[in-house]
């Protein structure tokens, strides 16, 4: 059974930092594309970034270079670290998996198989 657990979430000022994690049961980890999402209160769930598992990364146009998503093969956990958070930024942030290597419509979440259940970002003036 697939487990994605998403850590790393909490409160931070405007302009801080962030790294979240998400910790992969998935025995072939390294072919898959894992990605981050977020939803903020009252607004649909956004793509943040994603790590494609043929190596390709792409980020949402909001993102703006302040975001970088990575993995960790040896420990199974994909990370997004977050840079020059602003009160935009708060949402509760979501870890996907999907087992196809590459995916056209990477920024779409009905595509992905695996879901965490999401840790929580909150930016504060």
């Amino acid at each position: 059974q697939v487990q994605l657990i998403e850590s790393g979430g909490g409160l931070v000022q405007a302009g801080g930092s962030l790294r979240l994690s998400c910790a992969v049961s998935i025995r072939t980890f390294r072919r898959y594309t894992m990605a981050w999402f977020r939803q903020a209160p009252g607004k649909e769930r956004e793509f943040v970034a994603v790590r494609l598992g043929e190596g390709t990364r792409y980020y949402g146009d909001f993102v703006k270079g302040r975001f970088t998503i990575d993995r960790d093969s040896g420990e199974n956990t994909v990370y997004l670290q977050m840079n020059s958070l602003t009160l935009e930024d708060t949402a509760v942030y979501y870890c996907a998996a999907d087992s196809a290597s590459w995916i056209n419509s990477y920024y779409t979440s009905s595509v992905y198989e695996y879901w965490g259940r999401g840790t929580q970002v909150t930016v504060s003036s």
